[in-house]
């Protein structure tokens, strides 16, 4: 009889000492809050080691998504879509998906009066980085031919520059569409497809990522790139000879912004992380890697980026004209 209730006890303890232990784990367990961001790789290092040290009671787990998946993954599954915060994603996607109802409203959640005016074109989407292009130049290249130095965009017309001009394809890369989209708004459709029939007789290829041709001329293959003003001013960081110039019709541009996808908005981890990303490591990304505009009374200042860059018309940046001008330039 003693033995017997010498192992009922002692499985009465086990029993005691398990449920302390999955009471003290449940306990433990960290918030999860998922999100999807297309930022580069130090980016998201960065953005990681902010979070870490804000939060260190939740487990933020950062995915990486290039533009287009990271849209059709929300696209595809909604409001069930396994981020709660969705960062880093190109404007004309984000209107996309905010028409879909598929955004949180953050109509006095964030203070959009910060952003300069042509950064913000809804509430479902707060402002987070915009990103230039310039044209840019290899003077090493341009000295040892012999070149011109370009002055306009109808410069790069003349046979002197023939397969010496690198520029992304918009089919494939948003560099390359934020370029054509800037001339269809300074010269009309017409004007703008008849001059980059032009031009293609003087491109060496058109790449297919946004950042093909500042790498190409870094390594000498052409004189003349379309390309990242952000890519060519880390290049000339390193040593690079180039040379970053801005037409009159102006520096084409990306906006990217951020989002809660919608449901989750009542729930105020997520909510807390999303104001520090879209207040605090916003501000913390404009000073430390994309100085350009985005606030109405914060100009960044980084060593060698341009200053008081003279931004393109991008208006009318929507998913229909993009299909219907990527359709043109197909044919």
């Amino acid at each position: 009889i003693m033995k017997r209730l010498f192992y009922r006890a002692l499985s009465i303890l086990l029993i005691f000492v398990f449920l302390i232990g999955s009471l003290a784990s449940c306990g433990n367990s960290k918030k999860k809050i998922v999100i999807y961001t297309s930022m580069e790789d130090y980016g998201i290092e960065y953005m990681q080691k902010r979070l870490n040290e804000q939060f260190p009671d939740y487990n933020i787990v950062i995915e990486y998504k290039s533009s287009g998946e990271h849209a059709a993954a929300i696209k595809a599954s909604g409001k069930e879509v396994a981020c709660d915060i969705s960062h880093d994603l190109e404007y004309g996607y984000a209107q996309e998906i905010a028409a879909m109802g598929t955004f949180a409203d953050l109509n006095g959640v964030i203070d959009m009066s910060v952003f300069a005016e042509d950064m913000v074109e809804s509430t479902y989407y707060v402002p987070q980085v915009r990103s230039g292009g310039a044209i840019i130049i290899n003077k090493d290249v341009i000295s040892k031919k012999g070149l011109k130095m370009p002055e306009s965009y109808e410069d790069l017309l003349d046979e002197q520059y023939k397969g010496l001009i690198s520029m992304p394809n918009p089919s494939s890369s948003g560099t390359g569409y934020m370029f054509l989209l800037s001339l269809v708004n300074a010269w009309g459709e017409q004007r703008a497809f008849e001059y980059f029939d032009k031009l293609a007789e003087n491109v060496l290829q058109f790449t297919t990522s946004g950042s093909g041709p500042v790498n190409a001329l870094v390594s000498g293959e052409v004189a003349i790139g379309l390309g990242m003003t952000h890519h060519a001013v880390t290049k000339i960081t390193d040593g690079s000879n180039l040379e970053i110039k801005f037409f009159e019709e102006g520096s084409p541009y990306s906006v990217y912004g951020q989002a809660v996808i919608s449901g989750r908005e009542t729930d105020e981890a997520v909510m807390e992380v999303f104001k520090f990303l879209a207040t605090e490591l916003t501000v913390e990304n404009n000073e430390l890697y994309y100085p350009e505009r985005l606030f109405k009374d914060k100009q960044i200042s980084i060593e060698g980026f341009p200053q008081n860059i003279k931004y393109a018309d991008m208006s009318n940046n929507t998913s229909a004209r993009k299909d219907t001008l990527l359709s043109k330039w197909k044919h």
